[in-house]
């Protein structure tokens, strides 16, 4: 159940030994530490300007660009192409494809992002896999933790399923959309190009090619003098 290969086209990254077959999606997010501590090679092959900093354990490839301000603690190995923007964060056991953007504010942390990911404003990022050419619009937050800080569960339209894990918090779909200052739970799976409204707060399993629409009740009234 929750094979990888419903919400992730492996091909589109260098790291598909982290997704066997015989187990769950989410297990991935338990062998990030491990893959890096074995494989992972520290290489600068692209200019670090003024103002940013690299820890000792990062990879990062040929034709990134890095913005003063950007802070990679590691263990973290970064592909090809991809725009590394001012304000953004990278801590422990992150794991960024080719053609990404991580922009302004945003922090990440035990993670697998695929190639042609963005995730530019605003976002938190952490225990979660983002597809390829998966979206997150600003402000969108995977949140990671229960707030009572037991194992976080995905809970399906029939059943309540044990992940062995107390951070997890998305796997996100190739080419799916997070509206806006949305907040995806703990424990969230979202489908393939599926969409979700902005200010929209999910949890549970989204299906592939769904939209979550949100919609606000508003009234307008005279103000009082």
């Amino acid at each position: 159940m929750f094979p990888a290969c419903d919400y992730l086209d492996l091909t589109h990254t260098k790291h598909g030994i982290l997704f066997p077959d015989d187990s769950p999606v989410w297990a991935a997010l338990t062998r990030i530490e491990s893959y890096l501590e074995f494989r992972l090679q520290r290489e600068i092959r692209t200019q670090v300007p003024p103002g940013a900093f690299i820890g000792e354990d990062v990879f990062i490839d040929e034709g990134t660009t890095l913005e003063p301000g950007v802070v990679i603690k590691g263990p973290a190995w970064i592909g090809r192409n991809c725009q590394l923007r001012a304000g953004c964060y990278i801590r422990e056991n992150v794991i960024i494809g080719d053609g990404c953007v991580l922009g302004n504010s945003c922090e990440f942390k035990n993670c697998v992002i695929f190639d042609g990911c963005e995730v530019p404003h605003y976002n938190y990022v952490g225990d979660s896999i983002l597809g390829h050419k998966a979206h997150l619009a600003a402000g969108v937050i995977l949140s990671n933790v229960r707030l009572d800080r037991l194992e976080v569960t995905v809970k399906t339209d029939t059943d309540i399923l044990p992940t062995g894990l107390r951070k997890f918090g998305a796997i996100v779909g190739d080419y799916a959309e997070i509206g806006c200052n949305s907040v995806i739970s703990p424990g969230s799976i979202i489908g393939r190009r599926s969409i979700l409204y902005p200010l929209s707060h999910f949890s549970g399993v989204l299906g592939a090619d769904l939209m979550l629409k949100t919609r606000q009740t508003q009234q307008v009234v005279k103000r009082k003098k």
